[in-house]
């Protein structure tokens, strides 16, 4: 039995023994999954209608500590409860698990059992419902691109993350002998996952040594971004279990290319591609135009959903297939927006700003929000930029640093509209203390530079 799985046959299974652990997840701001596991008797009596977790998983960082300043929670109003209700939409086995299935949640209030505005999937699920109520429907899909190392994760943590060496040592984009060194673990993620009902494409290698690609099947925008989360948590766990370490890390290394996660995106009215005219000028419709135009204008006020962490930033570097400016091309990948499969009925356009530390729910919302936004204002696509994206003047550009970006969100007037105060205002200070993190850490580089000069 394979993919995802009806409450029915999840109590046979039950019953048999055949799945005896339900893992019940909510995703959390930086993308992960957040959750309880579940003896199968105990979900399919009670807590499939509910369960309850600490607020506080909307209010975490990467480390989870407990930063102050967010008014959804905090340790004066005494961390509280949420209600996580089963999507049963997404109950599927977990086949590199033992006797296991997954459902991922909807995190509601505790009081009021409404959405929590600023969880992800519930960010995501407001701007397809603005869709929806135009008439559209969004197709995404995101590529996941990592690194595997040698070294497990517990041996690289106590050698305080100094020893990482990638599991192959050559670039191996495209390259089937290289990546044959690593299919003791990618085979088994790619049929891992197909059995788990993710629509896998294909994995390859990338530009980098030891670095990987995965790419899923484009989907609905919440089942893509389903997907994403699932694949990425897939990866670390199955590379732990052959004993080696996955990292999402947009750039571990200063001398080496980052990992992206560019996401692309298209319309479709009546189960027809709305972003396709036949008669126009690459196959672009006017409401294509106008929804890239909107994902142009607003770039820099979403890239952090893009680029969360100060890392992110260290990976927009020329000559590196990572964009340093907001324009759009054609099929060209020195461009922040990517135009794919001109001419034809397939057309769409890329967002390659994204890195592989993305949340896709808030980063997929975002674009949706600022399309949506070129929509209604009309507005006009410039043309595409030619040629080496990276030596274009008078263009914009991405923003440099996390602390740039966190301002260019605070001012978006768009977001505001589109996601509600509240929701942007939690984002910013989940940006701010990142920064502040970052800001107060002693780091090597200090160390190794002025720890006799200064």
């Amino acid at each position: 039995m394979t993919g995802t799985l009806t409450f029915d046959t999840l109590k046979e299974m039950a019953a048999t023994g055949a799945v005896d652990t339900v893992l019940v997840a909510m995703v959390d701001m930086q993308g992960r999954l957040m959750g309880k596991r579940f003896h199968a008797s105990n979900f399919v009596e009670h807590a499939h209608h509910e369960t309850h977790c600490c607020n506080y998983l909307l209010a975490t960082d990467l480390v989870m500590s407990t930063p102050d300043g967010y008014a959804a929670t905090s340790w004066r109003r005494g961390y509280g409860d949420y209600v996580l209700r089963p999507d049963m939409a997404t109950l599927r086995l977990v086949p590199w698990l033992e006797k296991t299935a997954l459902v991922l949640s909807d995190v509601l209030d505790h009081h009021t059992h409404e959405p929590v505005a600023h969880a992800p999937r519930a960010i995501l699920k407001r701007q397809i419902a603005r869709l929806s109520e135009m008439g559209f429907d969004a197709k995404m899909a995101t590529e996941l691109e990592f690194f595997l190392f040698e070294k497990d994760y517990r041996t690289l943590q106590k050698e305080g993350y100094r020893e990482l060496v990638p599991l192959n040592g050559h670039n191996e984009d495209y390259n089937l002998f290289q990546t044959t060194k690593e299919e003791a673990v990618m085979r088994p993620l790619r049929n891992h996952l197909v059995a788990a009902g993710i629509p896998v494409e294909n994995t390859k290698g990338e530009a980098e040594v030891g670095q990987q690609e995965l790419n899923i099947r484009y989907a609905g925008a919440l089942d893509c971004a389903d997907h994403h989360t699932i694949a990425k948590h897939a990866v670390k766990e199955i590379a732990w279990a052959h004993g080696h370490a996955a990292s999402f890390l947009p750039k571990w290394a200063p001398d080496k290319v980052g990992s992206s996660s560019h996401v692309h995106l298209s319309l479709w009215q009546d189960d027809e591609p709305a972003f396709y005219d036949d008669g126009s000028e690459l196959g672009m419709s006017d409401l294509m135009q106008s929804f890239m135009a909107g994902l142009l204008a607003y770039a820099r006020d979403y890239t952090f959903f893009l680029a969360p962490y100060v890392n992110s930033y260290k990976r927009f570097a020329p000559g590196t297939f990572a964009p340093t400016k907001t324009v759009w091309s054609v099929d060209n990948r020195t461009a922040g927006f990517r135009l794919c499969g001109d001419g034809t009925p397939g057309v769409r356009v890329e967002c390659r700003i994204g890195g592989s530390d993305m949340n896709p729910y808030l980063a997929q919302a975002a674009l949706i929000a600022a399309g949506i936004r070129g929509i209604e204002d009309d507005m006009e696509l410039a043309p595409p930029v030619r040629g080496d994206v990276y030596e274009s003047a008078e263009v914009t550009e991405i923003p440099r640093t996390l602390r740039e970006a966190t301002e260019c969100l605070r001012s978006s007037r768009m977001l505001r509209a589109a996601m509600g105060d509240d929701v942007i205002d939690h984002y910013v200070r989940c940006a701010e203390w990142e920064q502040e993190e970052f800001d107060r850490a002693v780091t090597d580089w200090e160390i190794a530079r002025g720890f006799e000069r200064a």
